[in-house]
């Protein structure tokens, strides 16, 4: 069990999300990478990273997907300007869990067991599954990791609490190793590897420190009401990491968002 210092929320921690983006899947896709999303009489185009489905295009290829578009909480952000406020406390309740890997299309996730939990303000979230992104979505005062993974984990109520854990070149991380080994071939089938578990807390930084905000979900449809935790600390990946992911997946990062009146906090 790890304890790491957090902060009150100025604002409701989450807000509901949709039901299908509060599953296993998270905030990553949970459609077939073939499938279209629409509107009525629009062209049929799936969403993605580039083209004309791309992020700037997401609020108009489907109703659903308005927030994307008009939405005044959304992630990612550039972390620029933040406000110190009361200490509270964040524990990671975190094992080693199976490997069980999906290419969705546009990540690789791997789907994690019930065990796996978060205490945020006292209340548990468990963690459903995690992800990468190459860039990251997240930016500090402007600067760009080469990576970024996402924890999405999930209250009772279906409310979501994602940590950011920023990537930056060094040495080899065990656990991306291990994902890398392992990538699924075949979209949306996932990939057991019973002998192999994951230490969960190999994941997370040495540094407790973090930034917390409330956005959205950073891939269609872009609902809002997340509880968002970036560690300050990057933690290391090797350059051969970065290229073999960037290589299987290409770009899958949204653009940063605006922050309108929303206020960033970090431990003072």
């Amino acid at each position: 069990m790890r304890t790491l210092t957090a902060f009150a929320v100025a604002v409701p921690l989450a807000l509901a999300c949709h039901v299908h983006a509060a599953d296993r899947h998270g905030h990553a896709q949970t459609q077939p990478a073939s499938a279209s999303h629409s509107t009525a009489g629009a062209p049929q185009v799936h969403w993605g990273y580039s083209g004309a489905g791309g992020p700037e295009q997401w609020g108009e290829l489907d109703t659903g997907y308005a927030a994307c578009k008009l939405g005044k909480a959304q992630s990612p952000v550039d972390i620029v300007h933040t406000a110190p406020t009361v200490v509270e406390s964040l524990t990671f309740q975190y094992q080693t869990t199976p490997l069980a890997l999906v290419h969705n299309g546009h990540t690789i996730q791997a789907n994690v067991s019930a065990e796996n939990a978060i205490q945020v303000h006292g209340k548990p979230y468990k963690l459903v599954q995690f992800h990468l992104h190459t860039p990251s979505e997240h930016t500090i005062g402007g600067k760009q990791y080469p990576m970024e993974l996402h924890l999405v984990h999930k209250n009772d109520a279906g409310q979501l609490a994602v940590v950011g854990v920023l990537m930056q070149p060094g040495t080899p991380h065990p656990v991306l190793q291990t994902l890398l080994k392992h990538l699924p071939r075949e979209v949306n089938q996932e990939k057991t590897v019973p002998q192999v578990r994951l230490v969960l807390n190999d994941i997370l930084p040495a540094s407790p420190q973090y930034y917390h905000y409330n956005g959205s979900l950073t891939t269609p449809p872009c609902s809002e009401g997340v509880a968002w935790f970036v560690m300050k600390t990057p933690v290391e990946v090797s350059a051969e990491q970065i290229a073999q992911f960037t290589a299987a997946m290409q770009q899958n990062a949204r653009p940063v968002q605006p922050l309108h009146q929303r206020i960033v906090l970090e431990k003072p």
